[in-house]
Protein backbone atom coordinates (compact mmCIF):
# COMPACT_ATOMS: atom_id res chain seq x y z
CA UNK A 1 0.00 0.00 0.00
CA UNK A 2 2.31 2.50 -0.92
CA UNK A 3 1.97 6.26 -2.57
CA UNK A 4 0.86 5.65 -5.94
CA UNK A 5 -1.15 7.55 -8.21
CA UNK A 6 -4.78 6.93 -8.68
CA UNK A 7 -6.37 6.80 -12.23
CA UNK A 8 -10.13 7.98 -12.57
CA UNK A 9 -12.38 8.40 -15.67
CA UNK A 10 -13.29 11.57 -16.65
CA UNK A 11 -15.02 13.14 -19.18
CA UNK A 12 -13.09 16.39 -19.30
CA UNK A 13 -10.40 17.90 -21.34
CA UNK A 14 -6.96 17.50 -20.34
CA UNK A 15 -5.40 20.55 -18.72
CA UNK A 16 -2.08 21.84 -19.65
CA UNK A 17 -0.28 18.99 -19.94
CA UNK A 18 -1.34 16.72 -17.34
CA UNK A 19 -1.52 12.92 -18.45
CA UNK A 20 -4.55 10.55 -17.73
CA UNK A 21 -6.54 12.53 -15.27
CA UNK A 22 -3.83 11.27 -12.25
CA UNK A 23 -4.36 12.11 -8.56
CA UNK A 24 -1.88 11.11 -5.97
CA UNK A 25 -2.66 8.55 -3.60
CA UNK A 26 -3.14 9.92 0.10
CA UNK A 27 -2.64 6.81 1.88
CA UNK A 28 0.70 6.41 4.64
CA UNK A 29 2.56 2.91 4.33
CA UNK A 30 3.36 2.04 7.52
CA UNK A 31 5.01 -1.08 6.89
CA UNK A 32 8.31 -0.05 7.24
CA UNK A 33 7.42 1.71 10.40
CA UNK A 34 5.93 -1.35 11.71
CA UNK A 35 9.39 -2.96 11.08
CA UNK A 36 11.53 -0.69 12.52
CA UNK A 37 9.16 -0.66 15.87
CA UNK A 38 9.77 -4.04 15.84
CA UNK A 39 13.21 -4.04 15.48
CA UNK A 40 13.70 -1.63 18.24
CA UNK A 41 11.62 -3.70 20.63
CA UNK A 42 13.62 -6.91 19.98
CA UNK A 43 16.63 -4.94 20.78
CA UNK A 44 15.62 -3.38 24.12
CA UNK A 45 14.09 -6.95 25.36
CA UNK A 46 17.72 -8.50 24.62
CA UNK A 47 19.45 -5.37 26.45
CA UNK A 48 17.48 -4.50 29.02
CA UNK A 49 18.56 -7.69 31.14
CA UNK A 50 22.30 -7.19 30.69
CA UNK A 51 22.01 -3.38 32.09
CA UNK A 52 22.13 -4.77 35.56
CA UNK A 53 25.98 -5.82 36.12
CA UNK A 54 26.56 -7.87 39.80
CA UNK A 55 28.90 -9.83 41.53
CA UNK A 56 26.34 -12.26 43.89
CA UNK A 57 27.12 -12.26 47.42
CA UNK A 58 26.04 -14.87 49.67
CA UNK A 59 26.56 -14.87 53.27
CA UNK A 60 27.49 -18.09 54.66
CA UNK A 61 23.92 -20.19 56.63
CA UNK A 62 23.47 -22.93 58.03
CA UNK A 63 19.90 -23.50 56.35
CA UNK A 64 19.14 -22.33 52.49
CA UNK A 65 16.00 -20.82 51.92
CA UNK A 66 14.25 -21.08 48.80
CA UNK A 67 13.77 -18.34 46.09
CA UNK A 68 10.91 -16.90 45.66
CA UNK A 69 9.20 -17.56 41.96
CA UNK A 70 7.90 -14.16 41.40
CA UNK A 71 10.37 -11.12 40.64
CA UNK A 72 9.57 -7.73 42.64
CA UNK A 73 11.79 -3.84 41.84
CA UNK A 74 15.45 -4.81 42.87
CA UNK A 75 16.10 -2.93 46.58
CA UNK A 76 19.59 -1.13 46.27
CA UNK A 77 21.19 0.74 49.24
CA UNK A 78 23.89 2.62 48.19
CA UNK A 79 27.23 3.71 49.94
CA UNK A 80 28.47 7.15 48.33
CA UNK A 81 32.33 8.34 48.33
CA UNK A 82 30.88 11.11 51.22
CA UNK A 83 29.97 8.34 53.56
CA UNK A 84 25.83 8.69 53.14
CA UNK A 85 24.10 5.56 53.23
CA UNK A 86 20.99 5.53 50.26
CA UNK A 87 17.90 3.45 50.01
CA UNK A 88 16.70 3.37 47.01
CA UNK A 89 17.19 7.30 46.15
CA UNK A 90 16.26 8.28 50.05
CA UNK A 91 19.19 9.02 52.75
CA UNK A 92 19.20 7.16 55.33
CA UNK A 93 21.09 7.82 58.79
CA UNK A 94 23.51 4.71 60.28
CA UNK A 95 21.27 4.60 63.12
CA UNK A 96 18.24 4.21 61.69
CA UNK A 97 19.38 1.67 59.08
CA UNK A 98 18.98 -1.83 60.14
CA UNK A 99 15.25 -0.67 61.81
CA UNK A 100 13.96 0.64 58.22
CA UNK A 101 15.38 -2.37 56.48
CA UNK A 102 13.35 -4.61 58.63
CA UNK A 103 9.88 -2.71 57.74
CA UNK A 104 10.64 -3.18 54.34
CA UNK A 105 11.78 -6.68 54.90
CA UNK A 106 8.46 -7.66 56.24
CA UNK A 107 6.44 -6.21 53.11
CA UNK A 108 8.97 -8.20 50.56
CA UNK A 109 8.51 -11.65 49.41
CA UNK A 110 12.37 -11.51 48.22
CA UNK A 111 15.37 -11.48 50.32
CA UNK A 112 17.64 -10.44 47.75
CA UNK A 113 19.28 -6.56 48.05
CA UNK A 114 21.75 -5.20 45.66
CA UNK A 115 24.75 -2.94 47.50
CA UNK A 116 25.96 -0.61 45.65
CA UNK A 117 29.99 1.07 47.17
CA UNK A 118 31.95 3.72 45.95
CA UNK A 119 35.25 2.93 44.82
CA UNK A 120 36.55 5.32 47.74
CA UNK A 121 34.30 4.15 50.64
CA UNK A 122 36.44 1.83 52.87
CA UNK A 123 36.25 -2.02 52.41
CA UNK A 124 35.38 -1.67 56.40
CA UNK A 125 32.46 0.45 55.94
CA UNK A 126 31.11 -2.14 53.07
CA UNK A 127 31.51 -4.98 55.59
CA UNK A 128 29.38 -3.02 58.70
CA UNK A 129 26.87 -2.11 55.95
CA UNK A 130 26.52 -5.40 54.75
CA UNK A 131 25.82 -6.62 58.20
CA UNK A 132 23.56 -4.08 58.64
CA UNK A 133 21.85 -5.82 55.43
CA UNK A 134 21.78 -9.26 57.08
CA UNK A 135 20.87 -8.77 60.27
CA UNK A 136 17.68 -6.81 59.08
CA UNK A 137 17.28 -10.38 57.05
CA UNK A 138 18.74 -9.63 53.90
CA UNK A 139 20.81 -13.03 52.79
CA UNK A 140 20.99 -12.46 48.96
CA UNK A 141 23.21 -9.47 48.49
CA UNK A 142 24.60 -8.88 45.15
CA UNK A 143 27.48 -6.10 44.98
CA UNK A 144 26.98 -4.13 42.01
CA UNK A 145 30.04 -2.97 40.04
CA UNK A 146 31.26 -1.73 36.76
CA UNK A 147 32.01 -3.42 33.99
CA UNK A 148 36.11 -3.36 32.15
CA UNK A 149 37.63 -3.76 35.19
CA UNK A 150 41.74 -5.11 35.45
CA UNK A 151 41.88 -8.85 34.47
CA UNK A 152 44.10 -11.00 36.91
CA UNK A 153 45.09 -12.82 34.41
CA UNK A 154 47.82 -10.63 33.12
CA UNK A 155 50.13 -10.63 36.53
CA UNK A 156 48.46 -7.96 38.75
CA UNK A 157 49.22 -8.85 42.33
CA UNK A 158 52.17 -11.23 41.68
Amino acid sequence: MGAGVIKRKSNHRRRRGRSGGSAAMSEINVTPFVDVMLVLLIIFMVAAPLLTVGVPVELPETAAEPLPGEQEEPLTVTLTAGGEIMVQTTATPAAELVGKLRAIAAERDSNRIFLRADGAVPYERVAQVMGALNAAGFRDIGLVTESGGPDLDDGIGE
